[in-house]
């Protein structure tokens, strides 16, 4: 149970179209989509993969901007207020892998709270006009995601969506039957500065006024079979919680827990929620370094370097789709320790350091010490993953990050790889460099021997490539349904010689 001088509440405060819900006992432990169909009959909201892979269940999901947050700046929309305070930012999530209990404070818009006056509103005209459906059953998740990205890259520019914009923003919604050419002409026609933004349809003051006065509850919620969930208000608390509880499951987006739950594969009965521990999801960027809270989402990543680390801007466009980054988490991806997790290659080369909370206070981990084994990492039972550092490459180095998968968005790696080179200009030869690869091992994986054999050498395309057989007997790569060993053997030799091209022609350019 949570200690704190603050109040505790024993129910979720969420409001969904408008109407507020406070929601308790088994209720708060389902998939929002769940609770939408079952519980309030609203069947618009569809669920097929029940992965977060065809968007047909995606929502738009609203959080009152914290202050100083860059997403409550620009992007999003709502309610005119200066320096984001009182701000509701809207993003597309799938519903499917989202639960109850992250939700707290949150507004839910589904497709049957678009209308507007009883009217379809003009993104589902629209679809109807341009005959962008015909089974229909993905459509709503379609026409929710166009609205988000209306009530977001449009607001105020007053432009409609191009179709470029609507092919990246679309990535993560799925049509097996009317083909994409419709949607787009649909998403296209409609004219932002004639519909509605959602703080039109839903006042952003009520509810961001009903979320902030409850901004420093602690939330524990039970139901009768006995599962617990806590959502802490600071880190402190979520620290002692998980000390309390070592073997409880921590949560952040949800993610990946939200599809092994619905796959049947986990059923925890403590769980602790992140969604509340505002510090836990600042970013902070200097032109030295890039400080991200361990609960602060990728697309909160993605927008904070776009223009400061391109390279790894564009890792993170191709990493799952919109609906996911704007659920998934930072710390969720290095938790997970996935061999193929997209951003580890990054943070390793970097040397990205972890700062550990416990309850003894907090403690540095640099990235390429925190793995023992696959699954296996150095965080303590009574530990959080609070915040990422990251050094930033400077002007002397140059970056490279790589991804291959089997189809180019909202895919699985089959493998990835960073590489970070320092050149002794005035001698042609390589005064330092770091190459980390995924998806050859079973964790991610750096490459001393091969580091050690470049330093020092000429930077031409016969090291490289000699290089790159030195990386071939670094790795141990397995068959699986995303590529062959062999397959990955090759592609670890042959990266470093796309490096040397891709740095070169750079150079010509």
């Amino acid at each position: 149970m949570l200690q704190s001088a603050q109040s505790t509440r024993d129910h979720l405060l969420i409001y969904i179209n408008g109407e507020r819900h406070d929601v308790s006992g088994a209720d708060a432990f389902l998939t929002l989509s769940d609770f939408l169909r079952l519980r309030l009959g609203q069947i618009g909201t569809k669920i097929v993969c029940s992965e977060g892979d065809c968007g047909a269940c995606s929502v738009l999901v609203g959080r009152v901007a914290l202050p100083g947050d860059d997403e409550g700046k620009s992007g999003g929309h709502s309610g005119g207020n200066s320096g984001g305070e009182g701000k509701i930012i809207y993003r597309t999530i799938d519903s499917c892998i989202q639960f109850m209990y992250q939700l707290d404070r949150a507004h839910i818009v589904s497709v049957e709270g678009l209308k507007c006056n009883g009217l379809l509103s003009p993104v589902q005209d629209a679809m109807v006009k341009c005959h962008g459906s015909q089974c229909g059953f993905c459509t709503p998740g379609f026409v929710v995601t166009m609205a988000g990205l209306l009530e977001d890259e449009a607001a105020e520019r007053k432009e409609a969506l191009t179709p470029d914009e609507l092919r990246y923003g679309l990535t993560g919604n799925l049509c097996r039957c009317t083909g994409y050419v419709q949607i787009i002409e649909a998403g296209c026609s409609v004219d932002p500065g004639k519909t509605a933004r959602i703080c039109e349809l839903y006042p952003d003051g009520p509810i961001a006024e009903a979320f902030e006065s409850h901004g420093s509850d602690n939330v524990c919620v039970k139901d009768d079979r006995g599962r617990t969930v806590a959502l802490p208000a600071t880190l402190a608390e979520a620290v002692t919680f998980k000390a309390a509880h070592p073997g409880c499951t921590v949560v952040a987006g949800a993610t990946d827990i939200g599809v092994q739950h619905n796959k049947g594969k986990i059923a925890p009965e403590e769980i602790l929620c992140l969604a509340n521990v505002a510090e836990m999801k600042r970013i902070e960027l200097s032109n030295e370094s890039l400080t991200v809270g361990a609960g602060a989402t990728w697309t909160q990543v993605e927008r904070a370097i776009k223009d400061g680390v391109p390279q790894f801007h564009g890792v993170l466009t191709v990493f799952g789709s919109p609906q996911i980054r704007n659920a998934g988490t930072i710390g969720g991806n290095i938790a997970n320790a996935s061999p193929i997790a997209d951003s580890v290659p990054f943070l390793f080369v970097m040397g990205a350091e972890l700062e550990l909370a416990g309850p003894k206070g907090s403690r540095r981990v640099d990235i390429n010490d925190f793995y023992f084994g696959y699954k296996k990492f150095d965080l303590r039972e009574d530990e959080l993953i609070a915040r990422v550092h990251i050094p930033l490459p400077t002007t002397a180095q140059t970056l490279k990050l790589y991804k291959v998968s089997r189809r180019r968005d909202l895919d699985i790696s089959t493998f990835t790889a960073a590489v970070l080179v320092e050149l002794d200009e005035a001698r042609g030869t390589i005064q330092n460099i770091r190459i980390a690869y995924g998806g050859v091992g079973p964790v991610v994986l750096r490459l001393p021997k091969t580091e050690a054999f470049l330093i020092g050498k000429p930077f031409e395309e016969s090291v490289l490539r000699e290089a790159g057989k030195q990386a071939r007997s670094e790795v141990t790569p397995i068959t699986d349904v995303r590529g062959s060993a062999g397959f990955r053997l090759q592609l670890a030799k042959n990266i470093l010689s796309r490096f040397y091209f891709d740095c070169t022609s750079m150079a010509g350019a």
